[in-house]
């Protein structure tokens, strides 16, 4: 059951009725609402909006991008990835005149960051930005002149790597109230081109049933696995569970379930916020295979949650309309039958497809599709690895991950306001 498209299209229509008009820092303006919590099971499926298209290997590149502690855009613009082009480029013109021969322009900057690798260095680092805090907390990161007299990064002190301790609280100590990563450091705000708007995020585990581990064991053998614990004569065993729970723990069927809670200060709601609910799910599964767990829930909570104003059309788009009945029938018509059976319906009189006899049909514009699947092309073996080395991080790559029986309606395009 996809619930979440419908949590994302009744959170559009919130900030459309009850939001207040309010100016921001890129100079385009907001409907903005404070406060807001979407809620996913992700035995719901994979959560990736169906009512419009994701893009998502940009998404999972930029993911990939902050597990990797990289704070450079050189890695994203090779994986053609351009979140982050805007803000490197205002920072760029912000700190440097440039060449005075030439006429500076975004398109010209990306395409020397992928051609030019000593002007990547300088001019592709966003400062301390998330990558940095998830995996080097801390570490001394300071703009000092170089010999040209341009402004450059430079470490002056090691840091703390809190996705690896994560992994390892959540092997050790599972059942920890500290299991969180923050990416809100005060102390290095003024050197980041901008600040978080997902500042920090928060797991919590619990034990699986009997009955849940059950479930995954059957679902990996196509067995019924209580059928083991009978005796020769048909009888069965005096410690049937005893002996499937031995078979579990054998199958290194996971005995935990693990959720994730992200912070999250500033939401672009149309552009932003699906990024943000994917890639978090994304997290989580990684994580959760990491430390051999079973993704559970996906909490979201958003604090200024606003759309831009020239994002208010495509809201609307997103959330649909209310389909006619003659727009229904032709959708039934076309999924059923075969040219020619029209005769059969008199088109002043279409028949009530919410009866149970027909084929159920969408009733707006935007109908959810169900979620899809994630697929892991990575090994079992491969993450019981990164648990151990989580430089094995720089390992992964989009490709490794996919997802399967994907549906969605057509991409709705925006304008990103840096």
């Amino acid at each position: 059951m996809n619930n979440l498209d419908k949590q994302y299209q009744d959170l559009l229509q919130s900030i459309l009725d009850y939001g207040v008009e309010k100016k921001d820092r890129t100079g385009t303006g907001t409907k903005s609402i404070f406060g807001y919590t979407i809620r996913h099971n992700m035995r719901d499926g994979f959560p990736l909006l169906t009512t419009k298209k994701m893009a998502w290997k940009t998404m999972v590149t930029e993911l990939l991008w902050f597990l990797r502690g990289d704070t450079n855009i050189k890695f994203l613009v090779d994986n053609n990835c351009h979140i982050w082009d805007g803000d490197a480029f205002k920072n760029f013109m912000n700190t440097s005149e440039g060449d005075p021969d030439l006429i500076w322009n975004q398109e010209q900057f990306i395409n020397m960051i992928k051609t030019d690798d000593e002007f990547a260095k300088q001019w592709g680092e966003l400062g301390p930005v998330y990558g940095k805090q998830w995996r080097s907390w801390g570490e001394g990161f300071k703009r000092v002149p170089n010999e040209k007299g341009d402004k450059v990064y430079h470490v002056t002190t090691t840091g703390i790597d809190q996705i690896a301790n994560l992994i390892n609280d959540l092997k050790t100590n599972p059942d920890s109230r500290r299991l969180m990563v923050n990416a809100w450091n005060v102390g290095g705000l003024d050197q980041m081109v901008l600040p978080p708007c997902h500042y920090g995020f928060q797991v919590y585990t619990r034990g699986l049933s009997f009955e849940e581990r059950y479930v995954i064991l059957k679902s990996r053998t196509n067995e019924d696995p209580l059928k083991y614990s009978r005796l020769d004569n048909g009888d069965y065993d005096q410690h049937p569970k005893e002996m499937t729970t031995k078979w579990m723990n054998e199958e290194n069927i996971p005995t935990r379930a693990i959720s994730l809670m992200w912070n999250q200060r500033s939401v672009d709601t149309f552009l932003g916020l699906p990024f943000n609910i994917a890639s978090y799910g994304l997290l989580l599964e990684i994580i959760a295979k990491a430390v051999n767990m079973v993704p559970d829930e996906l909490i979201g909570n958003l604090g200024d949650t606003h759309l831009y104003l020239n994002h208010i059309e495509q809201a609307k788009e997103q959330i649909g309309r209310e389909l006619t009945d003659e727009e229904r029938y032709n959708i039934w018509f076309t999924n059923n039958y075969e040219t020619g059976m029209e005769r059969y319906f008199d088109p002043n009189n279409l028949p009530d497809f919410d009866d149970g006899y027909y084929t159920p049909t969408p009733k707006r514009t935007r109908e959810p599709y169900p979620l899809p699947v994630l697929k892991h092309m990575k090994t079992d073996e491969f993450y019981k690895s990164l648990s151990e080395d989580q430089s094995l991080f720089h390992h992964l790559n989009p490709a490794d991950f996919m997802v399967e029986n994907y549906q969605s309606h057509p991409t709705i395009k925006a304008p990103l306001s840096n």
